[in-house]
């Protein structure tokens, strides 16, 4: 089993920044795909951002909803077990329960959630 711990969660006003943190319990040598996932009340949880090993580049390779891109960047850090996702000029509707992904194709194979982390944009 894979733990996945996120932080950085906060009150913010609107234009300001947050950064995300995920820590995972095992090395991400192992993880083909890490990821942030966001839920809001009455709303699907939505792929925010994600970071993937490629077969065919033998290289990550990063995909961002159209709504964050170029405001939100995903960077995976093998050393020290850990994901982020530096916000920048937040909005209002940016608020919601952010949550990690893992996919683990060895080790302890399989998907793993963290609990998530809450961040609220201020007008």
């Amino acid at each position: 089993q894979v733990q996945l711990v996120e932080s950085g969660g906060g009150l913010v006003q609107a234009g300001g920044s947050l950064r995300l943190s995920c820590s995972a319990s095992e090395t991400l040598i192992g993880a083909k795909t890490m990821a942030w996932y966001r839920q809001t009340p009455g709303k699907q949880r939505e792929l925010v951002a994600r970071v993937m090993n490629s077969a065919v580049t033998n290289s990550a390779v990063t995909n961002y909803a159209d709504f964050v891109k170029g405001r939100f960047t995903i960077d995976r850090v093998y050393g020290k077990n850990t994901l982020y996702l530096q916000m920048n000029n937040l909005k209002p509707e940016d608020t919601g329960a952010y949550h990690c992904y893992a996919q683990f194709v060895a080790g302890p194979v399989g998907d793993y959630w963290g609990q998530g982390t809450q961040v609220t944009v201020s007008p």
